[in-house]
């Protein structure tokens, strides 16, 4: 089969490599009809590759159509129309059936102390072949897959759940915001949409999003959402304050993570270690490791007393600064994690099949292309050129 693989620093290639089979009786083997690029992504193409081999395949957003079952597979069968989660847990150890499959106990990575493995996303998170390939293979199907109408929708509308939406619904539900009360979401990426949007539904009487690119400001206030343009606000926080009575708003959603603007210490820390071998990159980000802050200390500066902050966007780094003084003195509560997407898909799922489109999922693809124009999508996305928000790619070709 087909499937882009990593091959280097900034260097991806579509490659084939041998089909995935039946290895347990509680695999499925899925046909991949759409698979998205993600802004954690870029975190593999640019500054995580100390935590690759070459030809790792990469992704982690796919869906399709059941190919093959194992033996224990009974909720789903051949040709069942699915979605892949990109989180891989049992559903039924002590964590899964505490709602947090992201630490699911039976496919932790014990070895680097770390949650749930992961699609496509690094010998940290199990180095399990990703899901921008023909075919994949889907460990403990049973709980993972989901299971979407085969209603002639095209994928987009059931893609998202994946991972886009259930980060965002729980970067929202993790943001406490009170009925009608404020929410600035920092960052309108594909996660950043989502929860701006996920907040107007779920009852927030403002919406604010912050970003500096104009293709995704023009996006939010397609629905909805007051925007500002990080260009135009020397001192972002005092700005927020003008528009909230003074107060800052109740809730700040951090959809931005370690890629944001600025924090040049952090880029530096970052460009460093694709330069070194992988045994001391490896070092380096475990033990002194940091990343790039800027939204984080916005997000802190912005909220207003006795609010909460969500962190949806990825953060790696082990050594990061936090401004402890300002989280205790404001009295701030934070909340943060990978989605728990097995979790939140029943909650979200009936919105997604509304013909309404409540969320506007249709509404946020910006380029679809073939699996072989992944490599150049990915620098589009990365360099944020010709528009681009998300990225579909076709694994098969279309007929």
């Amino acid at each position: 089969m087909r499937a882009l693989t990593w091959q280097g620093n900034e260097s991806l290639s579509v490659e084939t490599v041998p089909d995935p089979r039946i290895q347990h009786p509680t695999d499925a083997v899925v046909r991949v009809t759409s698979t998205a690029v993600c802004g954690s992504d870029l975190h593999l193409y640019s500054t995580l590759g100390m935590f690759l081999d070459r030809g790792d395949v990469l992704g982690h957003e796919a869906m399709g159509y059941v190919e093959a079952v194992g033996s224990e597979v009974t909720r789903v069968r051949p040709g069942d129309r699915v979605v892949v989660p990109f989180v891989i847990a049992c559903g039924a150890c002590y964590q899964c059936t505490r709602g947090l499959p992201t630490q699911c106990e039976t496919t932790q990575v014990r070895e680097h102390h770390k949650g749930a493995s992961l699609f496509g996303y690094t010998k940290l998170y199990g180095q399990v072949p990703g899901g921008q390939a023909q075919y994949l293979r889907v460990p403990h199907a049973q709980y993972g897959l989901v299971v979407v109408p085969d209603d002639g929708s095209p994928d987009e509308r059931y893609l998202y759940l994946s991972d886009v939406l259930p980060t965002a619904w729980q970067g929202v539900e993790y943001a406490q915001v009170p009925p009608d009360g404020t929410v600035v979401v920092l960052g309108l990426g594909p996660v950043g949409q989502m929860c701006a949007r996920v907040a107007a539904h779920r009852g927030a009487g403002r919406v604010i999003g912050v970003d500096l690119v104009t293709e995704r400001l023009a996006m939010a206030r397609r629905h909805g959402v007051e925007t500002l343009d990080l260009n135009d606000h020397d001192d972002l926080a005092a700005s927020i304050r003008d528009l909230t009575d003074g107060r800052g708003p109740d809730s700040v959603i951090d959809a931005v993570g370690m890629e944001a603007h600025g924090s040049p210490v952090g880029k530096v820390v970052h460009t460093l270690t694709s330069f070194l071998p992988d045994g001391a990159a490896r070092a380096m980000m475990d033990r002194a490791g940091i990343d790039r802050l800027a939204a984080l200390h916005s997000a802190i500066e912005i909220v207003g007393r006795g609010g909460t902050v969500s962190l949806s966007g990825v953060y790696g780094g082990s050594a990061d600064p936090m401004p402890m003084m300002a989280l205790f003195d404001k009295q701030v509560t934070v909340r943060m994690g990978q989605a728990n997407v097995q979790h939140w898909v029943p909650q979200i799922q009936p919105l997604v099949e509304r013909d309404d489109d409540p969320l506007g999922v249709l509404d946020l693809r910006t380029h679809r292309a073939s699996l072989e124009d992944g490599p150049a999508l990915y620098e589009t996305f990365q360099k944020k050129q010709d528009g681009c928000i998300k990225v579909v790619l076709d694994p098969t070709p279309v007929a």
